[in-house]
């Protein structure tokens, strides 16, 4: 942050001359920090989306990745890395301590995933098969590390659709759900047909040759005859959490506003 920049904020705000809201506002869009010749962080991000710093793992070196952590965790609460595997993570884990681990979900993070919930409702996410369960586990873990309480109904696909009616009691209980599948996609139909709930489609890289990657279930779910469905891009389940985590506090913030004042 330009220091120049922040002492001309304090100074209104001491003068009168801009409220604390005003000047909380301006912070969201001061600060970054460069970190080695590598990275420049940005400080307020969080502060500005209310969501963890995250940090993409591929492409950068493990000892790229544990500076970033050590220069981000001094200022915020939660720090993510994501598409973490065993491998990388033991070599950040030798520079950084204190980390957890979630081999499923291949994320490390500051803190742990934790079952109590920081914000109201809850995300139900349903995993069409076992090979799913990489990129169902990384939207659970994000979702958790976000402050969302997660329900996870795994193994719940179309081949075997006795197993997802099984479970319907308590998957309608959600108030987001998010739905991951490979092959060819259909499970968001299915579960957009029955749901009374905004749902979020994931499609996976699991598939025969025809699945292209992933490629074929995405334009099953972006055509999906279930209306109220959107669709993330393939193995995205970080984004699917990001955008149920936003619907739950848009909704909040809704209800707050529209609330009747004593």
């Amino acid at each position: 942050m330009n220091p120049e920049t922040l002492q001309s904020l304090l100074e209104a705000v001491a003068a009168g001359k801009m409220s604390p809201s005003t000047a909380v506002e301006e912070l969201k869009y001061l600060g970054f920090e460069p970190v080695g010749d590598f990275a420049r962080i940005d400080r307020h991000r969080a502060l500005r989306t209310g969501f963890p710093e995250t940090i993409w793992g591929p492409g950068k070196t493990p000892e790229q990745i544990a500076d970033i952590i050590l220069s981000m965790r001094e200022h915020h609460p939660v720090v993510m890395a994501t598409r973490i595997t065993p491998e990388v993570f033991a070599e950040i884990e030798d520079r950084v301590h204190g980390l957890y681990y979630y081999p499923t979900a291949r994320i490390c993070s500051t803190a742990i995933a934790s079952a109590t919930a920081k914000y109201p409702g809850k995300i139900g996410i349903l995993c069409a098969g076992t090979a799913d369960l990489p990129v169902a586990e990384e939207a659970a873990i994000v979702a958790e590390l976000s402050g969302f309480e997660v329900k996870r109904y795994w193994d719940v696909g179309v081949a075997g659709i006795h197993r997802l009616l099984a479970s319907w009691r308590a998957i309608a209980e959600a108030d987001v759900l998010i739905v991951v599948a490979g092959m060819e996609g259909a499970l968001p139909s299915v579960v957009a047909g029955l749901a009374n709930a905004p749902t979020i489609a994931v499609p996976t890289s699991i598939g025969y040759g025809a699945s292209f990657n992933g490629l074929a279930p995405l334009l099953t779910m972006l055509n999906s005859c279930a209306a109220g469905v959107g669709v993330v891009n393939i193995d995205n389940g970080y984004g699917a959490a990001i955008l149920a985590g936003q619907i739950l506090r848009t909704a909040q913030r809704v209800t707050e506003k529209t609330a009747p004042s004593d």
